[in-house]
């Protein structure tokens, strides 16, 4: 083994072990920033090294690449500019969307490079069959990498509106699904163990982001983080077929974090929302939500003015506040802060009950109150304050619907067995709601019915900032 062959593992080394410690950062909003400059500089000594060590010379090297660093450079400033554009000036609500789009990127980059490399070796060693291991880790490439393409796409379409959100499905859709999978699964064997034929190939990765489309389509928009999550994990067991296609041990160590901690965060939040993955992704779950809008409308509902609920609040010994995506999308979290050091001035305690899936993200309420300087020993998980709502003094519920629905208690209900916030045990509960629609179950909620309940109705960031003139002069 020569000397620049042992550097380059302990490069590989040295980035792996930046991006296991980037995860363990990316675990608490307190180190995350610290987590994503780790794995940035780890896949940046990878690039860089790979970049100025490549030989040239060597029988397996691209004789080409050195003739065009200028493409590979104009194209990294060009992607590196639209990156940091694209993450700074994206709004926290938008996350989602980015995070599909980025993903679907990846995935595209790992089919593109088994393409090449399957192109590569036709060229030279034209009609041989690949080794079977080379030729099985380039299909996977292909087809996980070209469904996460097609399939993020389809994901940023329903969430940013451009894709009706709603599932899409035609009659024979299944059927049409079997059969690409039949055909698919066909041409791989055909291709491995047959004939390594370029036509049939490329056909295989067509045929791969449209199953894709096809996946993704019968999914409504409500489950499009969770689509996300499991695209991210296809993602990264693509890019873990593209290093061993590479022989790259850095790549392959990347790709297999990714896939993990994707497969991972897919399991939280379906069990967050107690449902399986197959009722995610076939179930068509949040598509009654006109009808149930309508019989929510009829609901006998108390409302409550800004000024009496901010005395309620002030004169209150505890109060939990519960933020959901309204506050997301009402940039809200600035004035809770507010409201919340308002109430700590007058020795409330102020604690906020955060649902793993109170946003389109797990992690997104925290983020977003991390943003607006809330400490986070003031951020309870679930499970940490659920017992506490019963010695709770006042709720506010700013935005938020399924995951404080009592609903998820009764059997028969689409969100039964639904872990929920406990907000219907506080003492006197406000919900902060812009309307009377239901949330993304498309289910009536009895919490804002309940005689404990007051609504004040508006949108969140005016509402809150009402109260916060409230409590100042309670």
């Amino acid at each position: 083994m020569s000397t620049l062959e042992i550097l380059t593992f302990l490069v590989w080394l040295v980035a792996s072990v930046t991006f296991i410690f980037a995860l363990k950062f990316l675990a608490s909003p307190k180190t995350a920033r610290t987590g994503n400059l780790l794995g940035a500089a780890g896949m940046a000594l990878i690039v860089l090294w790979t970049f100025f060590t490549h030989d040239a010379t060597s029988p397996e090297a691209d004789p080409g690449m050195f003739g065009n660093w200028w493409i590979i450079i104009v194209g990294g400033a060009i992607g590196a500019v639209i990156g940091w554009f694209s993450a700074k000036r994206v709004a926290m609500t938008a996350m989602p969307q980015m995070v599909a789009i980025f993903n679907g990127a990846g995935g595209g980059a790992a089919a593109l490079v088994a393409v090449v490399e399957f192109l590569r070796d036709q060229e030279l060693h034209p009609g041989e069959l690949l080794p079977l291991a080379f030729i099985i880790a380039t299909l996977l490439g292909a087809i996980i990498g070209s469904v996460s393409l097609t399939g993020s796409i389809v994901a940023w379409g329903k969430l940013q509106g451009v894709i009706a959100s709603r599932p899409v499905r035609y009659p024979g859709s299944q059927i049409v699904t079997g059969l690409l999978f039949l055909v698919l699964i066909g041409l791989a064997v055909y291709v491995a163990v047959i004939e390594p034929s370029t036509p049939l190939f490329l056909l295989f990765v067509v045929l791969a982001l449209i199953l894709g489309v096809q996946l993704t389509m019968p999914i409504g928009g409500a489950d499009m983080p969770v689509v996300i999550s499991l695209l991210n994990a296809y993602t990264g067991i693509a890019v873990a077929a593209t290093g061993f296609v590479l022989s790259n041990y850095a790549l392959l160590i990347a790709g297999t974090l990714v896939g993990a901690s994707g497969t991972i965060l897919t399991q939280l939040m379906t069990r967050a929302m107690n449902r399986s993955l197959v009722n995610v992704l076939f179930a068509g779950f949040g598509t009654g939500g006109e009808a149930a809008a309508a019989g929510e409308g009829e609901e006998q509902l108390r409302e409550i003015s800004a000024e009496d609920a901010a005395v309620l609040m002030a004169y209150g010994k505890r109060v939990v506040i519960v933020p959901g995506y309204g506050m997301a999308v009402a940039q809200a979290q600035g004035p809770v802060r507010e409201l919340m050091d308002l109430l700590i001035s007058k020795g409330v305690d102020v604690q906020f009950a955060i649902h793993p899936v109170a946003g389109r993200m797990p992690g997104h309420m925290n983020v977003l109150l991390a943003e607006a300087n809330v400490p986070y020993d003031r951020l309870k998980e679930m499970d940490e304050i659920n017992d506490d709502f019963a010695d709770t003094d006042v709720a506010l519920v700013i935005g938020a619907n399924d995951v404080v629905n009592p609903l998820a208690r009764e059997e028969g209900s689409p969100i039964s067995g639904m872990p929920i916030l406990n907000v219907d045990q506080a003492q006197n509960v406000i919900v902060l709601k812009r309307g009377r629609g239901t949330g993304f179950a498309g289910i009536p909620n009895p919490l804002f019915s309940n005689e404990k309940t007051a609504m004040l109705f508006g949108d969140a960031k005016p509402s809150v900032e009402n109260l916060v003139a409230g409590v100042k002069q309670a």
